[in-house]
């Protein structure tokens, strides 16, 4: 029989969830978006809804019942997609920005070229913003793609060169990861 289960929860905020069962009392001083999944004297599992940057930390579930005393732990790292966008300047050079992404989004482009470089900016929220630059002065390609790849999403963006670097298309496809 359950006699107790309380949840600690370290991270930028400390808090705790925890339940009793001979009084069923829940005293809780976490935000409303923790709370308890399924009843917890039957399953005491964590429920956070929606997940949050600031909810990263660490999770300990103990546990009190007949049967003895259980102690969890668990880490919580959140992944956050980025936003990509592709332009082009009037100095022929395509500019694609994968940004607020964590962790930070790879960019390459089709056709490869030595001609490119990057730049990252990372933000207060742990969040970074990278940016890839191609110049295309001198290319015999009328398309160049920028692949931006990312935990969370895959995104393919496309620039029309011979139009003086109109957006094409672009194709995203998420991750089949649950999280």
């Amino acid at each position: 029989c359950l006699v107790m289960v309380t949840w600690e929860i370290k991270s930028n905020t400390s808090c705790s969830l925890a339940y009793r069962n001979d009084r069923n009392e829940t005293k809780l001083n976490c935000s409303e978006r923790m709370m308890w999944k399924y009843s917890p004297d039957r399953d005491p599992a964590l429920r956070i809804y929606p997940v949050n940057l600031s909810d990263e930390g660490n999770y300990t579930c103990e546990i009190a019942s007949d049967m003895g005393n259980f102690h969890f732990s668990s880490s919580l790292s959140v992944i956050v997609p980025p936003t990509v966008t592709l332009t082009s300047d009037k100095s022929r050079v395509a500019v694609c920005q994968a940004a607020a992404g964590k962790p930070a989004a790879k960019i390459s482009w089709i056709p490869a070229s030595n001609n490119s470089s990057e730049e990252e900016f990372k933000h207060g929220n742990g969040t970074v913003t990278r940016v890839s630059y191609i110049g295309w002065v001198n290319s015999m390609h009328t398309t160049v793609t920028c692949l931006v790849t990312h935990p969370a999403m895959n995104q393919n963006l496309s620039l029309d060169l011979s139009g003086f670097g109109r957006l094409v298309s672009g194709v995203k496809s998420q991750s089949s990861r649950t999280y």
